[in-house]
């Protein structure tokens, strides 16, 4: 599932039993609907794609640029979820 920057859904996705969920994100991506805007024409593609350490491969993130989309990524191996250890 893709949402919004507010939490509402774009696009709902099912895949089969055993498929990594990286293997979605280009056809999800590829299904967002025009977003309406305030002003100016309306867009197909968001600015930025926010996504976990799942997605953390360098062939996403070329076609997210490629396709104009800044990629916000966390990166494996170098951001933590853990709480801060004193």
């Amino acid at each position: 599932m893709l949402s919004d920057a507010t939490g509402i859904p774009l696009v709902v996705g099912v895949s089969t039993a055993n498929t990594h969920d990286s293997q979605a994100l280009r056809p999800l991506v590829a299904a967002i609907p025009s977003v309406r805007s305030r002003r100016g024409p309306r867009r197909r593609r968001p600015a930025k794609l926010r996504a976990d350490k799942g997605y953390d491969f360098d062939i996403h993130r070329r076609w997210l640029r490629q396709h104009g989309i800044q990629p916000r990524i966390a990166r494996r191996g170098i951001n933590t979820s853990e709480p801060f250890s004193s």
